[in-house]
């Protein structure tokens, strides 16, 4: 090998090795960057509209915080045998600070879903730290306490009503206030401890009169 060959074939190696070096500095500064899910958007909470033969539909709540002026939100999900699936948000309330929630509507076989948002050039993922989200998740980070959808909550003469709520304190108290007349009075009704679901959530449950037209749940973290 004469001399001229040995330099070429050293520099293109020393190349070689600093075009690598570059993509991997490159890549840890983008991976160092990146924004985690919850820090633009986030399951809020999530609940099954309607099933038959199989097929449910489904409806996804989702808070974003991000504030930017072009903002899309969609649920990527899975239908049936391999078939994955985009179903669009659409926007149903703005906070003071800018954060808003959102409302996706899809079908699906299985219920297992992720969630993807855009806004300005930003793209950002919530998939449940890759574990995705099924149908077992009422709600998320960015809800305390959401109202089950039940599948049978109508009995001849009561109403189930199941709390799922943040366990951010061991010591709690968990109560609906209801009614049965469209709010001229209201009472008040304690939630029995149910289960501890697997995201670390819990799940309360009550019955009420089966004639209630409206509720609302209300906890309490006792910090003692």
């Amino acid at each position: 090998m004469t001399k001229t060959h040995r330099v070429t074939k050293i520099t293109a190696l020393v190349l070689t090795f600093i075009m690598l070096f570059s993509v991997v500095c490159i890549a840890g500064t983008a991976s160092a960057g990146a924004v985690t899910s919850t820090d633009m958007v986030s399951l809020y909470s999530a609940g099954i509209n309607f099933s038959k033969y199989g097929n449910s539909e489904f409806i996804v709540y989702i808070k974003t915080t991000h504030v930017a002026r072009f903002q899309r939100v969609l649920v990527h999900y899975h239908f049936f045998n391999g078939e994955w699936r985009d179903a669009y948000a659409d926007c149903i309330k703005t906070f003071d600070d800018g954060s808003k929630i959102w409302k996706a509507t899809f079908n699906s076989y299985d219920c297992v879903y992720a969630i993807r948002y855009e806004g300005d050039g930003k793209v950002a993922w919530d998939n449940n730290n890759g574990k995705d989200y099924s149908y077992d998740d009422v709600i998320g980070p960015g809800a305390a306490v959401e109202s089950e959808r039940l599948y049978n909550q109508y009995t001849m003469s009561n109403y189930q009503i199941n709390a799922v709520l943040q366990n951010y304190a061991y010591h709690k108290e968990v109560f609906v206030t209801y009614t049965t007349d469209g709010w001229k009075t209201c009472q008040n009704k304690p939630l029995s401890y149910r289960k501890t679901n697997a995201n670390g959530t819990e799940t309360w449950t009550a019955y009420v009169d089966a004639t209630t037209s409206n509720y609302c749940i209300v906890t309490v973290y006792l910090l003692y």
